[in-house]
């Protein structure tokens, strides 16, 4: 694979994230795709037989859709994601494995991860860890504030509980974020039985 493609890529992909007809244009990039590709990178650590190039591709490919079309994300990513592949002068194959994958990626709640490739459980697992860091699930409150707090807490549950149960596979990505996990339930309105006696 070519590292000047990818790149070409990454640049196409964070123009097209400023697009003020994108609800997330203000953050996506910094927030999200960036912190992806740093969680995706420090897994890649421990699975050294992984494509990085192909996980860094997935990265900046995972979320492609719904810049472009918030309502249709899924079909756009596989549809327009290999069409600009293609376009960018990747091979077909190459082209559509990244696709595929994605599409691996993006059946999370009726497939079961943990068999996927390497390469789809790493960049799942950043996804999901992603959503921990920084103010991700603040901005939901950010983009929603005419929802009542308590739908706005509701939804985060159903969010969190989603990339914990289903997209977070990988054991080392498990460990490090446990703890973000609790807290963020705690945010969510998920107490403990005691806060200083655990």
């Amino acid at each position: 694979m070519n590292q000047d493609k990818i790149n070409a890529f990454i640049k196409h992909v964070k123009e097209a994230s400023t697009n003020p007809d994108f609800i997330h244009h203000e953050w996506f990039v910094e927030w999200h795709l960036e912190i992806v590709e740093r969680i995706a990178f420090e897994l890649l650590d421990y699975y050294p037989a992984a494509d990085k190039q192909l996980v860094q591709l997935l990265v900046w490919l995972h979320d492609y859709g719904k810049i472009l079309d918030f309502d249709n994300q899924y079909t756009k990513t596989l549809s327009a994601g290999k069409e600009k592949l293609l376009e960018l002068g990747f091979d077909e194959v190459i082209a559509q494995k990244a696709v595929d994958y994605i599409e691996t990626l993006d059946r999370k709640m009726e497939l079961e991860l943990r068999d996927a490739p390497i390469e789809v459980q790493i960049v799942s697992s950043a996804d999901g860890c992603s959503h921990m860091v920084g103010p991700f699930f603040n901005l939901w409150w950010y983009e929603n504030s005419t929802k009542p707090y308590e739908e706005l807490m509701q939804d985060n549950l159903v969010k969190l509980a989603k990339d914990w149960d289903r997209k977070i596979v990988l054991p080392e990505a498990r460990k490090a974020f446990e703890w973000r996990h609790k807290a963020l339930l705690e945010k969510s309105g998920v107490m403990p039985e005691s806060f200083i006696n655990e």
